[in-house]
């Protein structure tokens, strides 16, 4: 939820009227409403046309004025199974700015139901695979309130709540939950490890499963009362000295893996191999479980979609189970290693990619971040 529902809900808390309903929800489109699968569907619109949402368009009109008024009709006539119930204009430099963009929009036929001024100092933090995560900002608490100030005074929130529409969730088949690993999962989970998906996680819990955090960066080894381990993806390449030096806990993932089974994502898979390279050029020296390098210094972005099968059976399922997933990473692979592969790999538009990750043993890894499981 975005600063809109925040100051939304403390709106209705201060008796202000239009109160958002204790079920109320803001879904957020990240990227672009039209960012999916070519030819598929998953991207904010075709959610948005399924689940009979109405489109709140926050629209960054700077550096145009009038000719935000076009990209506000195209969106609202692109698709006629998505309804554009009103635009809020982001990022505005001055009431002239304002009056200029939003005479434009509604003379379009479109109502524009706010319009937030430009502050270099609400500005998040970013990196290179998106904005700096909440755990890491300090200041995090204050800026909500910041945001939630600026949609109070900016913002026509009864309007908006005015146009939320209930959630028709149309009949569908429960995604196959991914079975968890163990009983007891020791998860890594810090400044270096933190892209676990909540639903992952949650359904590992209604499977049984208990989750035992630790921390890498703190050179805390995985739990000896734990019957697997998990690394999820992060950022060990921003970490890299120091998870080569946290002895304890290479020390205690090796020995862990020579009885029970380890599985690393994305950075995880990283820190399984033999080495990582940082930005700098500078190789770290990881836990050797995997025999390939990674290098963070010859970057190239593999993003997007991916269907994976597995070649053999593991903690992600039986060899043939088929997953879903994605790839978001910059780092390369510069030494393959002689692990047999993981799975075989394709994008979302079917395209072969060929095998992907590797396996030794009880340890397994890839680049891979599973979603969910594909019925058979």
């Amino acid at each position: 939820m975005g600063h809109a529902g925040a100051a939304a809900r403390r709106h209705g808390a201060r008796g202000g009227g239009g109160a958002l309903p204790a079920a109320g929800r803001i879904g957020h489109g990240a990227v672009r409403r039209r960012g999916g699968a070519p030819g598929r569907q998953g991207s904010a619109a075709d959610l948005a046309a399924r689940l009979g949402l109405p489109v709140l368009l926050l629209l960054d009109v700077s550096g145009q004025s009038q000719s935000a008024a076009a990209v506000a009709h195209g969106f609202a006539t692109l698709r006629p199974d998505v309804r554009v119930g009103g635009v809020v204009l982001n990022r505005v430099a001055s009431p002239r700015h304002r009056r200029g963009a939003a005479e434009a929009i509604a003379a379009a036929g479109l109502p524009v139901l706010g319009a937030l001024p430009r502050e270099d100092a609400i500005a998040l933090p970013e990196r290179h695979l998106g904005l700096v995560q909440a755990r890491e900002l300090g200041h995090l608490p204050g800026l909500l309130e910041r945001l939630a100030d600026l949609a109070e005074s900016h913002l026509d929130l009864e309007a908006i709540l005015a146009d939320a529409a209930p959630l028709a969730v149309p009949p569908a088949a429960a995604a196959r939950p991914l079975p968890p690993p163990g009983q007891r999962v020791a998860v890594a989970e810090d400044a270096a490890f933190s892209f676990l998906y909540p639903h992952i996680a949650e359904g590992w819990r209604q499977a049984g499963a208990a989750l035992v955090p630790f921390s890498p960066l703190e050179d805390a080894p995985p739990p000896e009362d734990c019957d697997a381990c998990w690394l999820p993806g992060g950022y060990p390449e921003l970490h890299a000295g120091r998870l080569a030096a946290a002895t304890r806990f290479l020390a205690g993932l090796r020995r862990f893996a020579a009885t029970r089974p380890v599985h690393g994502e994305c950075g995880g898979y990283m820190v399984l191999g033999e080495g990582l390279e940082d930005a700098e050029g500078q190789r770290h020296a990881m836990a050797g479980l995997l025999g390939h390098a990674t290098s963070f210094a010859r970057r190239k972005m593999n993003l997007g979609y991916r269907e994976a099968r597995l070649l053999e059976g593991g903690v992600l399922g039986p060899a043939g189970a088929v997953l879903r997933g994605h790839e978001f990473h910059y780092a390369t692979v510069t030494t393959p290693g002689g692990d047999p592969p993981l799975a075989t790999l394709r994008d979302a538009t079917g395209a072969d990619l060929g095998p992907g990750g590797g396996r030794r043993g009880r340890v397994s890894g890839s680049f891979f971040h599973v979603i969910a499981a594909q019925e058979p």
